[in-house]
């Protein structure tokens, strides 16, 4: 967590209301392996990680609400008892989503103020998102004594987004960022809502992340046709999702769909079985089936999902040079983002001069690079 950060929205926030708020962290995440399987009632491999959303909170007396987006220097007003969806792309959608989803289970909340930050890099595919409504939900349930569980707030998140920001999301980032536990990756089944949590300990790997530093426009209205295309395939083997689905299942009605559509399907239940592998893998110390497992993952979104992209597709062909390298894809809802790589510790400061200098003569532009550390989910700073 970002100390420094921490004090500046703090101070944000006594400058603007003149009261000692609540602190709040909410962690964006990283996922190891599972990657679109979650709406599909599939496993996933999250983390939360040391970087998120920093929220400072509090009541007021007064008639309206105010938010203030620090990064963005931009803030809204709004009362609690008049509730509206924003135009389709403000960030204000994911905390009046929020609100609106804590009434609809008949809780009472008051105005409140808040300013937040963060230092999850934008369109990385970290799940800012998730982190902010995170922040939300806990901040109001603390500020106004909601008695809501961990597991009914990521509820509320993930009801925010569907409902507010036109996101149909599975539960995966709002899971890992609530529920992170530090050093510890977590195997969810997003069926259950239930996660076995493994302690990472690569020994001499450790996990790195590239940022492609690009986000194509398909990527809200590819995800949504996507998971409609799951939902219609589900209906035609009248089963609850994909995660029930076997390859030989899929078969029998392969000449009732396209071929496109037939491969999406199929690397959904591919990729809910990498996942469960990886898990094992990772009990066994296995790195090099788990590394194999990773690049199984980036062919199947690459050539099978098709929501990869030129430029992550380049920085997962660079790894394949690279003995030091074990595994890497492309991490989040596709077309940009960033990949998830697992390095050599010994390589790293080698591979971030070459990979960088190579990106940069091919797009004509930098990539950004970063280590992660592995972090418990949302709670209060004390």
């Amino acid at each position: 967590m970002n100390t420094t950060l921490v004090q500046t929205i703090k101070q944000q926030f006594l400058k603007k209301f003149n009261q000692n708020p609540l602190m709040i962290f909410s962690p964006g995440r990283i996922n190891i392996i599972g990657e679109h399987t979650d709406y599909n009632d599939g496993f996933v491999f999250p983390a939360a990680v040391n970087k998120g959303i920093i929220a400072a909170i509090n009541k007021t007396t007064a008639e309206t609400s105010i938010v203030c987006a620090n990064d963005l220097d931009d803030t809204i007003m709004f009362s609690v008892d008049t509730i509206a969806p924003m135009a389709k792309e403000s960030w204000g959608n994911y905390v009046l989503g929020v609100i609106a989803e804590i009434q609809k289970l008949g809780k009472t909340i008051g105005n409140f103020n808040m300013v937040f930050g963060g230092d999850i890099p934008s369109g990385s595919g970290m799940s800012s998102s998730a982190a902010l409504e995170n922040s939300v939900v806990f901040g109001l349930n603390e500020l106004f004594n909601l008695a809501l569980s961990k597991a009914e707030m990521i509820l509320i998140s993930q009801k925010a987004e569907h409902h507010y920001v036109g996101v149909n999301c599975g539960i995966m980032d709002q899971y890992a960022s609530m529920f992170g536990i530090k050093n510890h990756a977590l195997l969810l089944d997003c069926r259950s809502i239930e996660a076995k949590p493994f302690e990472i300990n690569f020994e001499n790997y450790e996990l790195m992340l590239i940022n492609t530093n690009v986000k194509h426009s398909l990527s809200d209205s590819a995800y949504n046709d996507r998971r409609s295309v799951c939902e219609s395939i589900s209906e035609m083997l009248n089963i609850k999702a994909l995660r029930d689905a076997t390859e030989s299942d899929l078969q029998q009605v392969k000449d009732k769909v396209t071929p496109e559509n037939y491969q999406k399907a199929l690397f959904v239940i591919q990729e809910n079985t990498r996942a469960e592998q990886a898990s094992i893998a990772m009990e066994n110390g296995d790195l090099e089936t788990l590394g194999a497992l990773i690049y199984g993952s980036h062919n199947g979104l690459q050539h099978q999902y098709k929501v990869s992209c030129d430029e992550l597709d380049f920085l997962v062909d660079r790894t394949k040079e690279n003995k030091a390298i074990l595994g890497a894809r492309m991490m989040g809802g596709g077309f940009g983002g960033c990949t998830i790589n697992l390095i050599a510790k010994d390589a790293v400061e080698d591979f971030k001069t070459t990979v960088s200098k190579a990106y940069k003569n091919e797009f004509g532009k930098d990539c950004s690079i970063y280590s992660v550390e592995l972090s418990d989910g949302t709670h209060l700073i004390k």
